[in-house]
């Protein structure tokens, strides 16, 4: 980021974005910083109403932010969100957030396989896979200093919660 001239702080200007989980909680917020310095931002959830709302309200804030399903969890759907962000930014990438995360509250010993996968494939491998696929695009990038990826970490990885114990394993830095 530069400071901008006009008394701006930042600006973000001609920048791309993609933020992963951008309808609720810290990714929203993100989208609407990056979006607000005047980067393109493109965003995705697993809820298309969730979504739909948000991309209302960013359009009313005349904020650039386009906006796809895509569960992170679904390596299928990693590819094809790649694919849109590809098509979206005309092969170019800035910057990348992996920010999109689940918890699922239950003690320790009432984790099943399936949470175990689900959680592991939704908080860690997502963005192991994410940054792979948008290494190509990153190259390309055009902020000073080259892409960059952000990876959203979470005290949860420091502090014990004992109902949050594979969530607090998926978010160490």
């Amino acid at each position: 980021m530069a400071a901008a001239a006009g008394g701006e702080r930042w600006s973000l200007a001609g920048a791309t974005a993609l933020v992963t989980g951008g309808s609720k909680g810290i990714g929203h917020a993100i989208v609407e910083e990056l979006a607000g310095f005047g980067a393109r931002v493109h965003t995705c959830a697993r809820s298309a109403a969730d979504l739909e709302e948000c991309r209302r309200r960013w359009a009313e804030k005349g904020l650039r932010v386009t906006v796809s399903v895509c569960d992170v969890a679904v390596r299928t759907g990693r590819e094809k969100l790649m694919d849109t962000v590809k098509a979206t930014f005309d092969g170019k990438l800035d910057i990348l957030v992996n920010n999109a995360a689940l918890l699922i509250l239950k003690p320790p010993a009432e984790y099943t396989a399936e949470d175990y996968s689900l959680i592991m494939a939704t908080n860690l491998e997502s963005c192991f896979h994410l940054s792979q696929l948008a290494h190509p695009l990153l190259i390309n990038a055009s902020v000073a200093g080259g892409g960059s990826v952000v990876h959203i970490s979470s005290i949860a990885s420091f502090l014990a919660f004992p109902q949050e114990a594979l969530y607090n394993v998926t978010k160490g830095t």
